[in-house]
């Protein structure tokens, strides 16, 4: 009977899993006929129309190929969204499409970082030059969205709404205090005086050299804020400062007073106006397109010309291998590259990064490429929101680099860390081990026990040789010398606009600057925009990383906001060799 029991239940279990993954293949499949449906159909943007824009979905560098945008499930599929590829050029196309007589931006939140934020600013600066109107409405607006409103012609504030406009903050945690309970100790073999991607394991506050290089880079970051709300909202850079400093927007007639805003108003409010600014009676519906269908609906240009501009994209955590969606992996990336570098079409290679940095070696893989590639045609790097550390190891050798005032970048500097889990398997777990080897350091980096000091000095050692090559390759790239490069590097953070000064980059400027600069040392005037690598197949990503999908989607709606404390963790987990990456995850508030 028992056995029966046993047979039962796994015929059970076996018949539900053959449920789950029939239907999955059944929504596949009629997804995938939508999809091609919809490609016949495209969304008709018809006259006194209102391009809504609304981007509260994380912001990637372009838009992912994704069959199941419309469908969510554990993980699987989501919620329509663009890159920011897509949101520029439907910004730009929307600016002379006769069509769209304006904007409406929902600017209830912007999920992404400042440099993102400016290149979109930027786009609707630009889009405003013809004349059509930008209204911005929102019942909260975060700093971030604040920043983006600001240019609009008018922004509105429900009357019971609330603007955060108090600074700019950075906070860091700190592990160590936990670490000292599990009796885990962490190794750590660094080069830099501010490379503190160690200090949340060894400390339990900043460093005072953090501090420094913190205070230093937030307070750039927020004096370009200011500047240019300024610049937008026409009221005093001094005037601004004293409003957040004293925290004076405390309720939505204080952003009226302080003219932060233009009017306290309700959603329908607007809705009138926007009808009214387009011709439309106030007893029929607005005509309005969001701008993620307006993307799919809009027609790409093709010139005819053979002559090519590659943009590679170079985004997230660098590592060996393919790398998946979410991390850079150097052979998928170097590959892409050397695709670029060996088609004759393509006469100039922008390399747009986006990453924290990682692995050391993975990081000179690129470099290599990137190298090669400049001695036979233009490189152009253009910054996203962080290039630094191995983000900033592999621009060095470019032509020219590009970065927002608000990027992250610099960090050049090394570090290791070994944990040291002894005393955790012993005391705690009640573990221990032994066994035999063939020579010394045959079982050097076994987190079963401390490192000795001669495995200290060999790890060291071997730091400082990266660090000295890293340092060396920027001072060849930046024709500047290595002494010059260490008292800049040790780990230091800069925004972008720092980074002008000490001549780690060439220009302050968007991608479209760094594509107009590669057109220009290749001496094009018509040329074709290509992108590399070659985006993963969605369903291969479906299938190849479904259990990981299933156990993200379980863990961020177990621990909400705290997911993010959750993958810093994670990602501190699983490194592997020498680093070159950021101090820390850099999250602004």
């Amino acid at each position: 009977m028992k056995q029966f029991f046993k047979f039962v239940f796994a015929s059970m279990i076996g018949f539900i899993l053959s449920i789950f993954v029939m239907f999955l293949f059944l929504v596949i499949i009629v997804t995938a006929v939508i999809s091609s449906v919809g490609k016949e159909n495209k969304a008709k943007v018809t006259s006194n129309t209102i391009m809504h824009i609304s981007l509260n979905y994380p912001i990637i560098e372009r838009s992912a190929k994704n069959p199941l945008e419309n469908f969510n499930f554990m993980g699987f599929g989501g919620d329509k969204s663009l890159g920011l590829n897509d949101i520029l050029a439907s910004i730009k196309n929307a600016k002379t499409d006769e069509n769209i007589k304006g904007i409406y931006l929902d600017a209830s939140s912007i999920a992404t970082g400042f440099a993102t934020t400016e290149e979109i600013r930027n786009a609707l600066i630009d889009f405003k030059k013809s004349g059509k109107f930008i209204i911005a409405y929102s019942e909260v607006y975060t700093k971030g969205a604040y920043y983006l409103a600001s240019v609009a012609n008018k922004i509105y504030l429900n009357p019971e709404g609330l603007i955060d406009f108090r600074g700019l903050s950075s906070e860091i945690m700190f592990y160590k205090g936990a670490l000292d309970k599990l009796d885990i100790e962490a190794q750590v073999i660094k080069v830099g005086t501010y490379k503190s991607a160690v200090e949340p394991f060894i400390l339990d506050k900043m460093s005072e050299p953090n501090r420094k290089q913190v205070t230093s880079f937030l307070g750039s970051l927020y004096d370009h804020f200011l500047d240019r709300i300024a610049e937008s909202r026409k009221i005093s850079k001094d005037s601004l400062f004293s409003i957040a400093d004293n925290a004076k927007i405390r309720n939505a007639q204080d952003a009226l007073n302080y003219k932060m805003v233009d009017g306290l108003r309700y959603k329908d409010e607007v809705l009138q106006e926007l009808k009214s600014l387009t011709g439309i009676d106030q007893k029929k519906d607005l005509k309005s397109v969001n701008i993620e269908d307006y993307a799919s609906s809009s027609e790409e240009d093709s010139p005819s010309s053979d002559n090519r501009i590659a943009i590679v994209y170079a985004s997230g955590e660098i590592v060996s291998g393919e790398g998946d969606d979410k991390t850079m992996g150097s052979e998928r990336i170097s590959r892409a590259i050397r695709k670029a570098r060996t088609d004759d079409k393509v006469k100039a290679v922008v390399l747009r990064i986006n990453s924290p940095g990682g692995s050391a070696l993975a990081s000179d893989v690129i470099w290599r490429e990137v190298l090669l590639t400049k001695k036979v045609k233009p490189v152009i790097v253009s910054m996203g929101d962080v290039a630094a550390s191995g983000g900033y190891y592999i621009a060095c050798a470019a032509d020219s680099i590009f970065a927002q005032p608000n990027t992250i970048t610099g960090s050049i500097g090394v570090f290791g860390i070994i944990p040291n889990m002894k005393n955790f398997f012993n005391n705690k777990l009640g573990i221990t081990f032994d066994g035999v080897k063939t020579g010394k350091f045959a079982d050097l980096g076994n987190v079963s026990r401390p490192l000795t000091d001669v495995e200290k000095m060999i790890i060291q050692n071997e730091v400082n040789k990266i660090y000295k090559n890293f340092t060396t390759k920027v001072a060849n790239g930046r024709k500047k010398t290595q002494v010059y490069i260490d008292s800049i590097g040790q780990g230091r953070v800069w925004s972008g606009k720092e980074a002008l000064g000490n001549g780690l980059v060439d220009r302050l400027g968007n991608i479209n600057d760094a594509i107009s600069s590669a057109a220009k040392k290749a001496n094009l005037k018509d040329y074709k925009l290509v992108s590399y690598p070659a985006q993963i197949d969605p369903l291969q990503s479906l299938f190849d990383h479904s259990s990981d999908k299933v156990r993200t989607y379980f863990a961020k709606q177990e621990l909400g906001e705290n997911y993010t404390y959750y993958q810093d963790m994670k990602s501190a987990l699983s490194f592997t060799g020498i680093q070159a990456r950021l101090p820390y995850t850099i999250t602004i508030k």
